[in-house]
């Protein structure tokens, strides 16, 4: 979908559920299958959505956009108050950008600069007027205080001539696109009076997005459409935004049509949920993301490069899609680690069409050569060691705990002895980012580039000594290679040396095997088609489903009452 196409579409949007009565209001079940001290949500045809996440009580408003434990952004209703400046499609992110505050935007050569005009006709929902200098207090504030530059993109300096911002950065955004162009606009006439942007709680956020907060309760949290948004006259009229116990409280809101937006794990999805009406909808969209298996590359037995192609050989991927995320996510097939479709573009042509396949064989030989006896039996290294190792993920996170299940069942193959380890989530948090690990199951980012996904396992710029936190790169992965090939990726200013740089950067992945890629990370979305049409789907693949994310926006003012 082009950007005026989208537009256009926002603009002729039925209105008709806007005249449905918000009167009723519907109990929710007070047992364990209901939500979390929650008492009641909209009343089901009154042509509101309820969205739902399985995060517990809702116990504190926060509104702060910054703060990533703030209710607004757990809970993702911040997405329809604030708006930024475009939107990358993130399940193709070689579709066109799509123009939002920003009318138009226009990058430098080396991505180090963005110039956008702001656009015309757009109010606060207090009734101030929108302009520039919204766009230049926000970046600003980003600059002058670190603490909310999240994403790391380092501004440098703003400056504004009349509608148009140009922001500069101190190192090229090219792989950071998205998360320049997702960033919140905040209102200036609002922030520049908070002493402590970092913990301000924005009892009454002002934003230009679609809808307004009216209501804050522990129950749910209830938002409304404005009749004067800039986009035109909204088609849903009410949003709720409820959180439930646990994702086996959440599945059950859905089934039954309690909820009707989320994004949540659900074991055995068909039947849980897709096969409970014919209006429900799951869609796990392919982004740039993955889960690995993160070893540590400074012990053994993975310090042995050897030893790291061997496993890689016989993980089974297919079984880990089809047992541990119980059919809900597609396969992870190319040996570049990219998910397909979304990373088909930028395979480099030497892996095309190079897909992983469990090889006992190759693995075997690789090992023998390599000095290893025993192989298939009772493993031993070159030094006459036993090949022993313990994976771990925290206990409670059933696909991971499935996952490295499965991995331990490929060790056997080699003969190497696995063990399953389940510590509880704050033991595991500082083990992972200490080194203190041999082998645990872990994600990637994701962006509108491979960036993240090979950065977050390779890059020396997140190197750190055992003992020390690290951010990414938990296996201690040192390949000045890899950082010079991924800073090369970050600098180019033309299509062909980035295609280059990020040949290069897959021929160490492939190669040296820093982490063993399981599976597809998708962005993961269920909702029913009951009340509206315009959702993002396979046939129309115009963003990801998941509501807690900026793009939940470009879905609302999409939808379109049946």
């Amino acid at each position: 979908m082009t950007p005026t196409s989208h537009l256009r579409r926002i603009a002729s949007r039925s209105v008709a559920a806007a005249a449905a009565t918000l009167a009723a209001a519907l109990l929710l079940s007070s047992c364990a299958g209901g939500a979390s001290g929650a008492d009641e949500t909209a009343a089901a045809g009154d042509g509101s959505l309820t969205i739902a996440k399985p995060d517990g009580a809702i116990t504190t408003e926060s509104n702060n956009p910054w703060v990533g434990d703030s209710s607004a952004l757990k809970l993702g209703y911040i997405n329809t108050i604030l708006e930024p400046l475009a939107f990358v499609n993130m399940v193709d992110p070689t579709d066109e950008v799509t123009p939002w505050l920003a009318e138009e935007l226009e990058w430098n050569e080396d991505y180090t600069a963005i110039t956008v005009t702001a656009r015309e006709g757009v109010t606060w929902n207090d009734g101030e007027e929108f302009g520039a200098d919204d766009i230049a207090f926000t970046f600003n504030l980003l600059k002058d205080t670190p603490e909310l530059d999240i994403a790391a993109l380092g501004v440098k300096d703003v400056q504004q001539d009349g509608a148009q911002v140009t922001v500069e950065f101190a190192g090229p955004m090219y792989a950071k696109q998205d998360k320049v162009l997702h960033r919140h606009i905040v209102p200036e006439h609002v922030w520049a009076d908070v002493e402590d942007p970092t913990t301000f709680e924005n009892p009454e956020p002002v934003g230009t997005g679609p809808y307004t907060l009216t209501e804050f309760t522990t129950q749910s949290v209830e938002l409304t459409a404005r009749d004067d948004y800039w986009g035109g006259e909204l088609a849903v009229p009410t949003l709720y935004y409820v959180s439930y116990n646990d994702n086996t409280a959440l599945t059950t809101a859905l089934a039954n049509g309690e909820a009707d937006w989320a994004q949540a794990f659900i074991p055995n999805v068909q039947s849980a949920y897709v096969d409970k009406d014919p209006e429900n909808v799951y869609w796990a969209a392919t982004g740039l993301g993955i889960d690995a298996m993160f070893v540590n590359t400074e012990t053994k037995p993975f310090d042995d490069v050897a030893f790291r192609r061997a496993m890689n050989l016989v993980v089974d991927r297919a079984k880990h899609a089809e047992i541990a995320r119980e059919g809900g996510v597609s396969p992870l097939t190319s040996v570049t680690g990219l998910p397909s479709p979304a990373g088909d573009g930028f395979v480099a042509e030497e892996f095309a069409g190079q897909s992983y396949t469990v090889d006992v064989d190759a693995a075997t030989a690789l090992l023998e050569e390599a000095g290893y006896t025993g192989v298939g039996d009772k493993l031993v290294d070159p030094d006459g060691e036993p090949v022993t190792f313990q994976l771990s993920v925290p206990q409670g996170w059933s696909d991971y705990v499935t996952g490295i299940s499965l991995i331990a069942d490929a060790a056997k193959l080699l003969g190497a002895e696995a063990t399953v380890d389940t510590p509880d989530a704050d033991s595991w948090w500082a083990a992972k980012t200490e080194g203190d690990f041999q082998a645990i199951l872990h994600w990637t980012d994701t962006g509108a580039t491979p960036y993240d996904l090979y950065s977050d396992t390779m890059d020396g710029r997140w190197l750190k000594p055992i003992g020390k936190p690290a951010d990414f790169n938990f296996g201690r992965f040192d390949s000045p290679d890899a950082t010079t090939a991924l800073d090369e990726y970050l600098t180019a200013t033309d299509d062909a040396a980035r295609a280059e740089a990020l040949a290069e950067v897959q021929r160490i992945f492939v190669d040296e095997v820093p982490v063993m890629p399981i599976g597809n990370r998708p962005f993961i979305g269920e909702y029913n088609t009951r009340q509206y049409t315009g959702w993002p789907g396979e046939d129309d693949p115009y963003t990801n489903p998941d509501p807690t994310q900026p793009s939940a926006v470009l879905i609302l003012t999409s939808l379109e009452a049946k």
